[in-house]
């Protein structure tokens, strides 16, 4: 793709010359005599890859045109900027350079000059980007690997408990929705999910005899079950990289009104994303068959989360639930896998 470059400038030789020199080394050149024209054609067109700016134009000068540009949608507002001026005090340059210009090309420039250090700001930008391109990848690849690697963690937390299969999965699914239709942005949704995934590694550490006891466990035995939440956030803090993993699986089992565990956390003071997980933890539970039961009628499962709203859990997650169990006719929210959005 031939690099398309503006040249902004109140001067008509100038933009003469400008036009002349880099159309005749390859590249496409639009020339505008004010920067307030600059501003206008930022609207129905898209960003080039240099601009040479004047400083000294009237109605707006170039340091007001590179502020205006900042505001601009992303593709403009991170287009390189190279002032053109006649002035060399150190004053000038300092302010230019503060306000995110590229570079400086003294005028009357020299024509072979001028093209170099086009050239070379071309050049640089776009390996700028495609650097920016291969990290974003890399990373894209490594978010991939991490999610396989907790996927496969959730399987295996899931698999201690013979009447839970899936039970990780359904967890992050669901947080993930209430997150989506609270008005988390995609990249939240996913840490939630993830969240989700993880909620109960803690369990790996509580015996598979009490996990899987088919009938009312001892008081003894529900101590051990409640220390799981602080295994599992023991062992996600280690992975300084997300911190927020810990807070899922420390606190899902608190309380909007303060009578949960490990802490009795009350309100606000229970992280966010641990009160979404502890609703769609507790609605897994109840649409889950379990040793002792089968999954529960839907209407018993809202009326549940109806009575917890506001002591078991945060009223608007609650309230979010409850609009999915509406949303829900034919009842496919339990018992399974569900699939991803």
């Amino acid at each position: 793709m031939i690099p398309q470059i503006i040249v902004v400038d109140d001067d008509p030789i100038i933009l003469k010359k400008a036009w002349n020199t880099l159309t005749d080394a390859g590249f496409k050149v639009v020339v505008l005599k004010s920067g307030k024209a600059l501003l206008e054609y930022t609207t129905d067109n898209p960003a080039p890859d240099l601009i040479l700016m004047d400083i000294n134009m009237p109605e707006m000068d170039g340091f007001e045109v590179i502020k205006e540009l900042k505001k601009s949608a992303s593709s403009w507002r991170d287009t390189p900027v190279i002032f053109l001026t006649a002035n060399e005090d150190e004053d000038t340059e300092t302010k230019g350079l503060s306000l995110g210009a590229m570079d400086f090309i003294r005028k009357p420039f020299i024509v072979s000059v001028l093209v170099l250090r086009v050239k070379h700001a071309v050049e640089l930008v776009r390996l700028q980007k495609d650097l920016e391109s291969m990290v974003d990848e890399k990373t894209r690849e490594n978010e991939n690997l991490f999610l396989h690697v907790v996927e496969s963690l959730a399987d295996a937390i899931d698999a201690k408990d013979n009447y839970t299969n899936g039970h990780s999965g359904r967890v992050a699914e669901y947080s993930k929705e209430i997150a989506s239709r609270y008005g988390y942005d995609e990249k939240h949704q996913e840490k939630i999910f993830m969240m989700g995934l993880l909620h109960d590694v803690g369990k790996i550490g509580v015996p598979d005899e009490v996990i899987n006891k088919p009938g009312r466990l001892t008081d003894e035995e529900f101590a051990c079950i409640k220390k799981h939440p602080g295994i599992g956030g023991k062992i996600l803090s280690n992975i300084k990289e997300m911190p927020e993993l810990a807070a899922g699986a420390k606190w899902h089992h608190e309380r909007y009104d303060g009578k949960g565990y490990p802490q009795g956390l009350s309100g606000d003071d229970i992280p966010e994303e641990a009160r979404i997980i502890a609703v769609a933890d507790a609605y897994d539970a109840m649409t889950s068959n379990r040793s002792y039961r089968g999954a529960l009628p839907q209407e018993k499962v809202r009326g549940e989360i109806e009575k917890g709203k506001g002591s078991q859990f945060d009223p608007k997650f609650a309230d979010i639930m409850l609009e999915m169990i509406d949303d829900d006719k034919d009842y496919l929210m339990r018992d399974k896998p569900v699939n991803e959005d």
